[in-house]
């Protein structure tokens, strides 16, 4: 099999090694040598924290450098935030790949729903509830994460979930989390009871047309609104 040149002979050598996400890798000291790198130690640290940077491997003092289980979101997050930096309207391109991304894989993640996953949607929706209907009112953010990401949870494609963790990671960065009007919230969680009543009563189609005119609502977001103004 043809091997991948990744441009950096630190990533090289670790992904033609026989690691396996938890092992610990070799020391930079044990890499300067020929049978391994035989690259100075700046230039293993200058490719050691590009590999950081990817989330490919994590470095701890007491247990050194180790192989992290793969994710697609570092990559995404680091180039998404670079975007963002330069002009924040990107995100509102960024929510549209992520809008056709979950509506592509929708009836698939759907079908891999067990009891729990639902329940514990159900228990977003409660929770949101109270925070909204308390004294002092809350904004339910972990719970909208969290209602989102367990229905595509259980697909087994890195890169789709890494898409969407990078798209709320990148929802907190641009504080969306924070500018919210009370009657924008109410209709959000209703849309997604909506959506969850659907889904536990089997009619996917009708769970996938209520999340699409959820989504239509970022619009009305009081953040998106200032992001829009010049």
């Amino acid at each position: 099999m043809a091997q991948i040149d990744l441009e950096s002979e630190l990533l090289n050598f670790i992904s033609n090694g026989h690691y396996e996400p938890g092992d610990r890798l070799p020391t930079i000291a044990e890499l300067q040598t020929e049978e391994r790198l035989g690259l100075s130690t700046s230039k293993i640290r200058e490719q050691l924290e590009v590999a950081r940077a990817l989330g490919m491997v994590e470095v701890r003092s007491k247990t050194g450098m180790r192989l992290k289980e793969y994710s697609f979101a570092p990559a995404v997050r680091l180039s998404l935030f670079f975007a963002l930096a330069k002009d924040l309207g990107h995100f509102e391109l960024f929510s549209e790949l992520r809008k056709h991304v979950e509506i592509a894989f929708w009836h698939e993640g759907c079908a891999l729903l067990t009891g729990e996953d639902k329940a514990e949607m159900r228990a977003c929706v409660e929770q949101a509830n109270r925070k909204l209907n308390d004294e002092w009112i809350q904004i339910p953010n972990a719970e909208h994460r969290q209602f989102h990401m367990i229905v595509f949870r259980r697909l087994n494609n890195p890169f789709v979930v890494g898409i969407l963790e990078a798209y709320w990671d990148a929802y907190d960065a641009v504080e969306l989390n924070r500018y919210s009007d009370y009657d924008y919230l109410q209709r959000v969680w209703e849309y997604h009871a909506h959506i969850l009543d659907s889904i536990c009563e089997g009619d996917i189609d009708a769970a996938q047309q209520h999340y699409i005119e959820h989504t239509q609502l970022l619009r009305y977001q009081p953040r998106m609104r200032d992001m829009h103004k010049p």
